[in-house]
């Protein structure tokens, strides 16, 4: 049975690969210097992006590539908590 895809799937797949590098780059920066608990709230919010990206795509990841994402994704977690608190 084959799956459709989303429209925001579709969408993102157009994406510039670079562009979205970038955003998301500035995004962690000031997600990092913002002062108190702003920061921590940016960064929980791309995780949550994040792991919806990836239970989305999970299926035609490799076992390297799961690992190295829910590792990165762990990192991401652990700073926006340290953030928060």
């Amino acid at each position: 049975m084959q799956r459709t895809q989303s429209p925001v799937l579709a969408r993102l797949a157009r994406l510039n690969p670079t562009a979205v590098f970038l955003a998301t780059l500035v995004l962690v920066l000031v997600a990092l210097f913002a002062p108190g608990p702003a920061g921590g709230v940016l960064l929980l919010a791309l995780a949550v992006l994040l792991v919806w990206l990836m239970t989305v795509t999970w299926s035609v990841q490799r076992p390297a590539t799961r690992l190295l994402r829910l590792l990165m994704l762990t990192l991401l977690i652990a700073v926006a908590l340290a953030k928060l608190l």
